[in-house]
């Protein structure tokens, strides 16, 4: 793991350790790698409660709850995917936050539609689910490791919105 995610993974703790808030994953192209960054930091089981990876559409509806018309109508890398996984996460695994992705990393599986590298990021709080959409291809290893640390990166920046400062212990 790349020092910029252990640092991500420290910012998080803070927040979430002093607030005694929890957190969530729910993965899909990223096959679990967020939920490692988050637990780099010692103490992650006091927050972080896991993370599904629903790399498949029957495990985001049959696990996660994603409605199977969302799915068909918009396919599994779309925004609208994005916050129901999110919203699962929190329902499922009862944490007051959580980061979903889901996406196209590539070589291949991309679409004049959705080509390789368009991956969406949802983060946030089950009522208040955001969204951010990559959509640059870099190859497969480059485009996980971008948007591993970009869902890191947004989560802090809406913990800052969202919870006090971290104190500075």
């Amino acid at each position: 793991m790349d020092l910029e995610k252990k640092i991500l993974s420290r910012e998080l703790q803070q927040y979430l350790y002093d607030s005694g808030k929890t957190i969530s994953t729910a993965e899909s192209c990223t096959a679990g790698q967020i939920a490692e960054a988050i637990i780099a930091s010692p103490g992650a089981s006091g927050y972080f409660k896991g993370g599904i990876v629903a790399y498949v559409d029957e495990v985001k509806h049959n696990v996660l709850g994603v409605s199977v018309d969302t799915l068909a109508k918009y396919t599994a890398v779309s925004e609208a995917v994005a916050i129901e996984m999110a919203e699962g996460a929190c329902r499922v695994l009862n944490t007051d936050f959580a980061i979903s992705i889901t996406g196209v990393a590539g070589p291949t599986g991309g679409t004049p539609e959705t080509p390789v590298g368009t991956i969406w990021i949802g983060y946030g709080a089950k009522e208040d689910i955001r969204t951010f959409k990559l959509d640059s291809d870099d190859g497969r290893d480059v485009n996980l490791s971008r948007a591993t640390s970009k869902a890191l990166r947004l989560m802090l920046e809406y913990l800052g919105e969202q919870l006090p400062k971290p104190s500075d212990d």
